[in-house]
């Protein structure tokens, strides 16, 4: 087995508690799905919000999701002018017999537009 990291974004209607917990929720679930990830794969998620989202950690998702012994961790992006606004990203590392090449990194929603060299 090998670690691999899998690329992730949503962005998400509102700076709402609901809409970052169900953003990240979905996030996570569409990543581990594409990717075939079982939760006892994965290592670590680092997650990060745009500055314009503040009403909730999107790591406490991933700990509703069951994933209680994964080490989360939050960050705020880089203030960018012209940055999509209200994007929730993840990293997350996990071992895998995967490829590199094999990996499906998952962009949702209007983050689609981050990755447009991504088949869908």
């Amino acid at each position: 087995m090998s670690v691999r990291a899998v690329r992730g974004a949503i962005q998400v209607e509102r700076d709402e508690r609901q809409a970052i917990l169900d953003g990240a929720s979905e996030l996570v679930q569409a990543v581990m799905a594409r990717n075939s990830i079982e939760p006892d794969q994965l290592i670590s998620i680092l997650f990060t919000a745009t500055p314009d989202l503040q009403a909730e950690f999107p790591a406490y998702a991933a700990r509703q999701l069951g994933l209680t012994d994964v080490p989360l961790m939050c960050a705020s992006e880089m203030a960018v002018p012209g940055a999509l606004p209200r994007t929730l990203r993840l990293l997350a590392h996990f071992d895998t017999d995967l490829g590199r090449g094999d990996i499906r990194h998952v962009y949702l929603g209007g983050a689609a537009a981050l990755r447009t060299d991504l088949p869908r």
